[in-house]
C-alpha cells in the first residue's frame, strides 16, 4: 500500500525491481476500500504497509522485508 508522495515508498518499489521481486502497488489516495482495508490490515495510517504471504510490515525497512521475502 502506497501513496504517490511518499519517499520510502518510492524506495521500496525500487528495492522489490532491483531484485526482480514481483509486487502489487495499491495507491490508497486513489482507492478508498484499499485504503479501509490497509487501515484493517495494520491498524495503521502510515505508508508503505507490506502484505508479504499474510505478514504485515508497516514502513520500509529492508531487513524485516527481506526475511519476508525469503518466507513468503
Amino acid at each position: 500500500y502506497t501513496t504517490p508522495f511518499c519517499k520510502y515508498c518510492k524506495v521500496a518499489k525500487e528495492f522489490f525491481q532491483q531484485n526482480n521481486v514481483p509486487f502489487v502497488e495499491v495507491d490508497v489516495t486513489k482507492d478508498e476500500s484499499a485504503l479501509n482495508e490497509m487501515v484493517s490490515k495494520s491498524s495503521q495510517m502510515a505508508v508503505p504497509v507490506f502484505d508479504i504471504g499474510g505478514k504485515i510490515l508497516v514502513g520500509y525497512n529492508r531487513l524485516e522485508i527481506e526475511k519476508a521475502i525469503k518466507v513468503a
